[in-house]
């Protein structure tokens, strides 16, 4: 009986354990984050005039159903490098 009890709080222990240390990884993670956010400029790349790839390989009622979309899940945060054709 004595090794079910010993079994089981080792058990209790390292779980734990476990959950102190993601839950430390996941706020250490989150206030790096913000720290960046808040501190670093974002910087902005020069654009080229001319897209490395046309886009006519795609049509463009798709290329403006894509932008839309990435606009909204991101919250207008995000840009469109390039679409390829696959």
């Amino acid at each position: 009986m004595e090794d079910i009890e010993r079994a089981v709080s080792l058990m209790g222990v390292g779980m734990i354990t476990v959950f102190l240390v993601l839950a430390l990884v996941v706020l250490t993670g989150n206030a790096l984050i913000k720290f960046v956010n808040a501190f670093v400029p974002e910087t902005l790349q020069a654009s080229p005039k001319s897209p490395s790839t046309p886009t006519s390989q795609v049509a463009p009622k798709k290329v403006a159903a894509i932008t839309s979309a990435v606009h909204q899940l991101s919250g207008g945060k995000a840009n469109i490098q390039k679409i390829e054709k696959l």
